[in-house]
């Protein structure tokens, strides 16, 4: 897949390259969840420059370094024993080369340190406290595990806090990235293909190009593609969470696989799970790892018990609610029929998602400072009732955006929704213009 969007990222790159190259050395810290493009980018904003090249596996410290030693003596054209089995040894090597020479550093999964030797950390610091100063050296610290590289340059008590002159987050393709890829590839593609790419992949770069690349323009082929043997798919979220949560994961995906059934209430997640206490479980969820997201009616006080919980990314949220629910179809290899209790669930389940699609949407027009949806308990009772699917106020005028949404405009009962209205401005927005619609398929 050819290389899309990210102008402002690549933009900033290189921008911090031209400083390090003709200033000073330069720290950039870029984080991101796995498949969504970091190397990519970092490589694209490097091109037609000296770059070295340092991936960080799990392994020994004394091999790596005399691995990285001869990756740093081929990429630079010069000579660095390979003898060296210090880590901090080999950053000062390169540091002391960027005196004399202007060029990229890159160390990808820079957060595996941490297990090979978390003194190297400090080590660092010491070295590019010294040498930055007179040295060109554009060193990119990129790394997937997001929990492990907040700690490593954001906590106030780590030895490269405060070091980064740039932090990156890496976030998935926008709609209109997402839109321009599959017309690329499929120009006479449909809205609900379009829909059913956002639901598959969120936008992830590796998994568009994973789908499209052999070929799957439709929901039932992108289905079929995802839940096959041997499919990437499958143990992805595995993959993705463990190194995440530790040793502790059962706990998470549980609650997890709870949200993603529908039960996304403090309540209802704890009776999921077996009556457990979950609040500081869904705190750290919420707050370290980031993978599930808190929601109040808009407009609603911070403190209001009235909250929902949704799992944040597309794919995670599509996995625990097929691939871990149905693990027992995974291990009997049953794979066409797990695809087709999938595509029989499609329709209910991507209207959901199609929600999601439109408030990100409306995100990307920046024109409202504040997108949700709205809904009321009934007293007495743990039942929602006059919901409304998406709200936007207005960031610059007394105006307020109200939708439904319907995958098919039949299914939309004008009636129903004007009353919905009615509630809404009676509790929140009477001095607001008010603009409504439904949203459809069509609308995309």
């Amino acid at each position: 897949m050819k290389f899309y969007n990210r102008e402002q990222e690549l933009e900033l790159l290189l921008q911090t390259r031209d400083v390090a190259f003709n200033n000073h050395s330069q720290m950039t810290a870029l984080t991101g969840r796995r498949r969504i493009g970091k190397t990519k980018l970092i490589l694209k904003s490097c091109e037609k420059t000296p770059t070295v090249y340092l991936f960080v596996r799990r392994s020994n410290e004394a091999t790596l370094c005399s691995q990285f030693a001869e990756t740093v003596s081929h990429s630079l054209n010069t000579y660095v024993s390979s003898e060296v089995t210090s880590f901090v040894s080999l950053f000062e090597s390169l540091m002391t080369i960027g005196k004399n020479l202007s060029f990229n550093l890159v160390i990808d999964e820079f957060q595996e340190f941490f297990y090979i030797n978390p003194s190297i950390y400090s080590g660092i610091q010491d070295i590019w406290d010294r040498y930055k100063d007179t040295t060109h050296v554009n060193w990119i610290a990129s790394g997937s595990v997001y929990t492990l590289m907040h700690k490593i340059f954001m906590d106030y008590k780590e030895p490269l806090y405060g070091r980064c002159d740039s932090i990156i987050k890496l976030k998935p393709f926008t709609t209109t990235v997402l839109k321009q890829i599959l017309s690329d590839y499929h120009p006479n593609y449909t809205n609900d293909d379009l829909l059913a790419l956002y639901t598959l992949t969120g936008g992830v770069p590796k998994y568009i190009e994973l789908l499209l690349d052999k070929g799957c323009f439709t929901m039932k082929k992108m289905i079929d593609s995802v839940i096959q043997e041997n499919s990437i798919f499958l143990e992805e979220g595995n993959v993705l969470l463990i190194q995440e949560f530790g040793k502790k994961y059962g706990n998470y995906y549980a609650i997890l696989s709870a949200i993603a059934s529908g039960n996304n209430t403090a309540s209802g997640i704890s009776e999921f799970i077996g009556n457990a206490s979950v609040g500081g479980l869904l705190q750290r969820l919420e707050e370290d790892y980031e993978v599930i997201a808190k929601k109040r009616p808009i407009l609603a006080k911070e403190g209001t018990q009235n909250v929902r919980y949704e799992i944040t990314d597309n794919f995670l949220r599509f996995w625990f609610r097929y691939i871990v629910k149905h693990q027992d179809f995974v291990q009997a290899g049953l794979f066409t029929k797990l695809a087709e209790i999938v595509k029989a669930d499609y329709p209910t389940y991507s209207g959901s998602t199609l929600e999601r699609y439109f408030r990100e949407q409306l995100r990307e027009k920046q024109i409202y400072k504040n997108i949700g949806s709205w809904w009321e308990t009934s007293k007495g009772k743990n039942v929602d009732q006059n919901e409304i699917d998406i709200i936007a106020i207005s960031a610059e005028s007394s105006k307020v955006f109200i939708a439904e949404v319907k995958r098919q405009r039949k299914n939309f009962k004008p009636e129903l929704f004007q009353q919905k209205i009615e509630t809404v401005r009676t509790r929140l927005f009477f001095k607001y213009e008010i603009e409504t619609a439904c949203l459809t398929l069509e609308d995309m």
